[in-house]
């Protein structure tokens, strides 16, 4: 890819993307997370041990390329995105609880995205993995670009709050952009390889984000949570931060291959969420009103 993009373009990119959710953050959204503990222990089990084993089953079942399977759990390993606090916001979900659950998911990211990304790595042993792997100082790079930028946005909105919340619509808007400009990106600069890349990771990147919506709604509604509180943890649990994947890809590992499994599912989430969105609340609808049919007595 050329070096502007990587070097400039998509940094700045992801910058954007996580000042915008630091806008949106207090220290509050922390705190309150011993105020609901077992919703937000149920989500982050989810996200952070049961979705990469997921993947990495689909990744064997599917038999992805090596390089399309690490990047596939480089994907899972990445947190939810700030369009999660979006939908969740659409179907009536808990958003206070999906925007705490994106900020304790973007402080453990900084450990666990290396992890993940390293394991896998070491298992799916690519080509020219002596050239991938995120050491320390690779590590810190990650860091950087996720938690500088939160912190920054933190600062803001806590110094002029009226201007934070003027700017969260605009951010937000410009996240979304951002995201689009850069999986285009991604595509162009693989456009010789991007039907191959489609055939082999269409289905394993749609079927992950079924499986990652439909576990984050129906293991927390099994356990005793709440209606509103699954949806905000389906769209936590189920729509990622494929900038975030993207650009640790492209920019820290150097590889646009590892990008593509992100770009492809950074296109399906947002049709798909939006269609599991509407099928839970149908159903919640139809099921309400059948109860308010059945006679008293």
């Amino acid at each position: 890819m050329d070096s502007a993009l990587t070097a400039v373009a998509l940094p700045l990119a992801l910058a954007v993307v996580m000042f915008g959710l630091g806008l949106s953050l207090t220290t509050g959204d922390f705190t309150r997370i011993a105020r609901q503990p077992k919703a937000v222990v149920i989500a982050l089990a989810l996200q952070l041990l049961v979705l990469p084993v997921i993947c990495f089953g689909l990744v064997l079942l599917f038999d992805l390329p090596r390089l399309l399977a690490v990047g596939m759990l480089l994907l899972a390993a990445s947190p939810g995105g700030t369009t999660a606090n979006l939908f969740s916001h659409l179907y009536r979900g808990d958003v206070a609880l999906n925007i705490s659950l994106t900020a304790l998911n973007s402080v453990i990211a900084v450990v666990t995205l290396p992890v993940v990304t390293n394991l896998a790595i070491g298992w799916f042993d690519p080509a020219d993995a002596g050239s991938l792997g995120l050491q320390f100082g690779k590590t810190l790079q990650v860091f950087a670009i996720v938690l500088v930028p939160v912190a920054l946005g933190m600062l803001v909105r806590r110094s002029a709050p009226g201007f934070a919340d003027r700017s969260d619509k605009p951010v937000r808007i410009l996240s979304a952009v951002v995201l689009a400009l850069v999986i285009v990106g991604t595509m162009v600069a693989e456009r010789e390889n991007v039907g191959g890349y489609l055939r082999d990771v269409g289905l394993p990147a749609l079927a992950f984000c079924l499986a990652s919506l439909a576990v984050g709604y129906t293991v927390p509604r099994l356990l005793g949570i709440g209606q509103r509180q699954a949806i905000a943890c389906s769209f936590e649990i189920g729509i990622h931060n494929s900038t975030l994947a993207i650009a640790v890809a492209i920019s820290v590992l150097d590889s646009v291959e590892l990008a593509v499994p992100a770009a492809v599912y950074g296109v399906l989430m947002f049709p798909v969420a939006a269609s599991f969105g509407w099928l839970i609340t149908r159903n919640r609808t139809v099921a309400a009103e059948r109860d308010e049919a059945v006679p008293a007595g």
